[in-house]
């Protein structure tokens, strides 16, 4: 099957990584490479880019579209893994610039096979990287129930959340849940039928997915991570998607860029000096004409910051 991937505000999000040629980038989500050829074009011939994937399908198609740049470094490996991977390569510090493309991609959306859509019948399955032992199918399954009433709530802000956590329960009983359509049935059975231009199996389907490949966790962690590679000036570019994504960077962005964190008795302000320097105090978001091209990129955020300590 063909690689399809649309590149989300593809030069709104390398634009603000000011790119310089002789400088290191990262991009650590590789996808379709889009946002890398262009980073690629802009930081040639003497920049360095290393971009990470773990989905066999991206890095294939990415690495034929991007063959002809010698500057490159390809990583299958999570993006959780920066630290080690970038010392492995005798990288000490991202002297450029990082961007983040949050999320599933396209291509995993609209390949049936892979699970991520409850309109295309296909096993559940959900995991980014392909290797993984953990998939929606076992969340589905093996879960209590209680734990699925958090998971619908926390990650899919999902208002009948007990409701669908309960049927599937009853339902596994009797049999397991198996396919991405089984499930998606279910959901529907098991909710009022309200009208809204969302199926009721988004939310769901979002959180078992943020499950899965635990994508919540990793951009926290990963951000930390992050802070402690950027060199002085270097930026940080961060398309997110859904607003539990996008509310950890914006609190991360507006920690690390404020001057005190003192409690309000202190007298003496002992806090560091701020690591970061917001570039924009509200997110940029996708044009119309983006909109229209690629609906899904109606949700996405992009927020950037500077490196300043």
């Amino acid at each position: 099957m063909e690689f399809k991937h649309y590149t989300v505000m593809k030069n709104e999000a390398v634009d603000a990584l000011e790119c310089r040629d002789g400088l290191v980038y990262v991009d650590c989500t590789l996808g379709g490479g889009g946002h890398s050829e262009l980073i690629l074009q802009r930081i040639s011939p003497n920049g360095k880019l290393i971009a990470f994937d773990i989905d066999d399908d991206a890095i294939a198609a990415a690495s034929e579209r991007l063959k002809d740049y010698k500057n490159l470094t390809i990583v299958k490996d999570s993006y959780t893994n920066i630290k080690k991977v970038l010392h492995s390569l005798g990288i000490e510090k991202i002297t450029g610039g990082v961007l983040f493309d949050l999320g599933a991609s396209f291509h995993q959306f609209n390949r049936a096979e892979r699970g991520f859509s409850f309109s295309k019948e296909a096993p559940l399955d959900m995991r980014f990287n392909q290797d993984a032992d953990f998939s929606a199918y076992d969340v589905v399954n093996s879960y209590p129930e209680n734990e699925l009433v958090r998971i619908f709530s926390e990650y899919g802000e999902e208002r009948f959340s007990k409701r669908i956590a309960r049927a599937i329960a009853e339902k596994r009983r009797l049999k397991k849940i198996e396919t991405t359509t089984e499930l998606a049935d279910l959901i529907i059975n098991s909710t009022p039928h309200i009208k809204s231009s969302i199926h009721p199996a988004t939310r769901v389907f979002q959180a078992i997915r943020i499950e899965v490949n635990h994508e919540l966790q990793n951009v926290k962690n990963t951000l930390d991570d992050v802070l402690d590679l950027l060199d002085v000036g270097a930026i940080i570019s961060i398309i997110s998607f859904h607003s539990l994504e996008d509310r950890i960077v914006k609190h991360l962005f507006k920690y690390h860029s404020q001057r005190c964190h003192c409690e309000k008795n202190q007298m003496i302000c002992t806090c560091p000096p701020p690591k970061l320097e917001l570039v924009n105090k509200k997110p940029i978001t996708a044009t119309e004409k983006e909109v229209s091209e690629n609906p899904p990129s109606r949700s996405a955020k992009l927020r950037i910051a500077r490196c300043i300590n």
